[in-house]
């Protein structure tokens, strides 16, 4: 596995996590906040990627972007949930 693929799904497991601490209550919810984290990390790196904004990065990995990424989905996902 790539570096730069392993330190993403690291750090959007950890915001996944984070966010299943809370406002997760089952097991099913801490598997759903691991999916969306990651699902929004790498939506936010491609994105970043495509766009060329120039901010610090970790090797390849545009973090900045990827961290927003996974914590806005998660927020939007949270505000949607009844």
């Amino acid at each position: 596995m790539r570096p730069d693929l392993l330190l993403a799904v690291c750090i959007a497991s950890m915001y996944g996590a984070a966010c299943h601490l809370w406002q997760g209550r089952s097991f099913r919810q801490l598997l759903a906040c691991l999916l969306l984290a990651n699902v929004g990390f790498m939506a936010g790196h491609v994105t970043g990627d495509q766009l060329g904004l120039g901010l610090p990065t970790i090797g390849r990995l545009h973090v900045i972007e990827g961290s927003l990424g996974s914590w806005l989905l998660l927020l939007v996902v949270s505000w949607l949930k009844p």
